[in-house]
């Protein structure tokens, strides 16, 4: 058995970038940069304005009032043809190249137009309401780096760059399979003697999609060998990464690692020291990843919050660590010391402080759905006061 960090540490050796891929911008929400996006124009331009007003020359308004002739004006895609003459203003809408000559744009609550001419008569003040050419970025600049995720702020920049695609890494396409007799759809428990609502593939699924991952095939396995072994190279077929649920302890009805012995299983972690989730594990089959997940929808997405998350990031393109930001907490009640393996307590958010659940069991589902966080308690700690800090992170 293997520590949690022993057990990351393999992850993130594993957890390597897919082949890459052109993607549209509409596409791209969400995908991790394999390339650099580089600008193929410059922004703006040309020198343009930043207010709507009118555009002039320095000297005909040094001496207020000023009455200049109106020649024309300009707005964003169709500009005025020709230089601003002595003694003339042209009017201009925010984003509209400048005329030639212009050195200043007065903006229009300071005008009063007046037939074919335009009277200044108040001061306007220091700022030319002018943007520069390539004052936000010349042709050839480097927006956003390989690596870079792009979200709806990069999305922005990445556009503004004049590219249609980015090259970026695949997303990780995940197999589900739950296994278990006594699983049935949602819907169909309350007629079945003995039925649990099969519930974690749900869970699984959606943090997959979370962390940009593709799902291909999502089934349910009764626990029967034969019939799981003739399932499981489908699954691996076809996937990056394989999720199992459930069978994963040492029962004579436990077959999640025995379903894939046929198929060449490589084990790289079996069985790890934290609570919830000590029977999971990761291996390999064939290339293809596959991760095991306890059956108890807590332990489940805990662990699949904490090795799941970090595998679709490197999968994806991201740094695995990227998932697993730890950061500080202040405990608005007492916690008991921590047992001889790794505890995660699932906690909410009160006023700012950190409150742990009172239902820890690994089967809940209520508390399951209230948990903001999890609180990482390393094996043997002793007893945490309120108002000490603890390690947390997003659950």
């Amino acid at each position: 058995m293997i520590t949690f960090d022993q057990a990351s540490a393999l992850i993130a050796g594993v957890a390597k970038p897919l082949g890459r891929e052109r993607v549209t911008l509409g596409d791209a929400h969400g995908r991790v940069l394999a390339a650099p996006v580089i600008a193929r124009l410059d922004s703006p331009e040309r020198d343009c304005s930043a207010m709507d007003g009118y555009a002039v020359r320095e000297s005909d308004v040094a001496v207020l009032p000023a009455r200049l002739r109106l020649a024309g004006s300009a707005s964003p895609g169709r500009e005025y043809s020709g230089a601003l003459d002595p003694g003339d203003a042209v009017r201009v809408f925010t984003g509209a190249f400048v005329p030639p000559g212009t050195e200043r744009v007065i903006v229009q609550e300071l005008a009063s137009p007046d037939g074919d001419h335009v009277v200044f008569d108040a001061p306007h003040g220091a700022s030319r309401h002018i943007r520069r050419q390539a004052s936000d970025f010349r042709r050839g600049d480097r927006l956003l780096v390989a690596g870079a995720l792009l979200g709806p702020r990069a999305l922005v920049a990445a556009a503004a760059a004049d590219i249609a695609e980015v090259e970026a890494w695949r997303r990780p396409i995940v197999a589900i399979a739950s296994t278990g007799d006594e699983l049935v759809d949602p819907g169909q428990a309350l007629d079945r003697c003995g039925a649990i609502p099969e519930s974690i593939s749900l869970g699984v699924a959606a943090l997959a999609r979370g962390w940009q991952a593709r799902i291909g095939v999502r089934c349910r396995l009764a626990d029967d060998l034969d019939a799981m072994q003739a399932a499981a190279l489908e699954l691996v077929e076809g996937s990056d990464l394989v999720v199992v649920t459930g069978g994963a302890s040492v029962g004579e009805r436990d077959h999640a690692k025995a379903m894939f012995d046929p198929f060449g299983l490589e084990l790289i972690f079996s069985t790890v020291a934290i609570k919830p989730g000590k029977p999971a594990w990761l291996g390999r089959v064939r290339g293809t990843l596959v991760l095991g997940l306890p059956g108890n929808p807590t332990s489940a997405m805990v662990v699949a919050r904490l090795f799941l998350a970090p595998l679709l990031a490197g999968l994806g393109g991201r740094e695995p660590d990227c998932a697993l930001a730890w950061r500080s907490g202040t405990l608005a009640a007492p916690l008991s010391a921590c047992g001889d393996r790794e505890t995660f307590v699932r906690a909410v958010f009160r006023h700012g402080e950190v409150l742990s659940l009172e239902n820890q069991e690994s089967s809940a589902q209520k508390s399951l759905a209230e948990a903001e966080l999890l609180v990482r308690r390393h094996a043997g700690a002793p007893g945490a006061a309120a108002g000490d800090e603890v390690e947390i992170i997003d659950f």
